[in-house]
């Protein structure tokens, strides 16, 4: 005697999860969180500076704004791409009510002004720990544009800066990253 066939039912896509999350379904919602959280707290981890217990608390922001948010969802894009800019906009307007300037010693900054020879990225561990510790400003910068893939414009909007402004903060950032690295010449 033979098994009957098996019948293999497919996870929904998350464009069904949202639709049933939308309609009010806790455990869509609770599915399209287990299937994202990883991907939104790595984002928001890295621009908070590496501070896991800040990262946790955006991380629960950005998902209590994506379930407000839900009926504006238009599934013109991913819906992984729209939870992903609605958390880092989460962890930009954190940013954006810090000091600027809190986490770096003057004279790291002036030494981050002088020429340096190119960067090379050493170990991981050490390069977390240096991203950590650029002012948040430009450790946003640099985390949207190297990380991420966000165009300066992209970055000077959400940032409320000028293009310019970006290009300056990503340039000031990888040269705070040579100095805190020991790279520099």
């Amino acid at each position: 005697m033979s098994a009957p066939p098996r019948t293999e039912v497919a996870d929904p896509t998350d464009a069904d999860l949202v639709r049933s999350a939308a309609a009010g379904d806790m455990r869509a919602f609770e599915a399209l969180y287990r299937r994202h959280a990883g991907r939104v707290h790595g984002a928001v981890w890295r621009l908070s500076g590496m501070n896991e217990a800040r990262a946790q608390e955006l991380t629960q922001e950005a998902f209590v704004r994506a379930w407000q948010k839900l009926d504006s969802f238009r599934f013109e894009s991913a819906f992984s791409t729209w939870l992903h800019r609605l958390a880092v906009n989460v962890a930009l307007m954190d940013l954006r009510g810090r000091d600027p300037e809190d986490t770096v010693e003057d004279g790291v900054l002036e030494a981050a002004s002088e020429p340096v020879t190119p960067f090379c990225a050493g170990e991981r561990a050490d390069l977390e720990q240096a991203v950590a510790k650029l002012p948040p400003r430009a450790r946003a910068v640099l985390v949207l544009h190297d990380v991420e893939g966000w165009k300066h414009e992209e970055i000077g909007r959400e940032l409320g800066m000028a293009v310019g402004s970006s290009k300056a903060q990503l340039h000031r950032a990888r040269g705070l990253l040579r100095t805190m690295l020991g790279d520099a010449a």
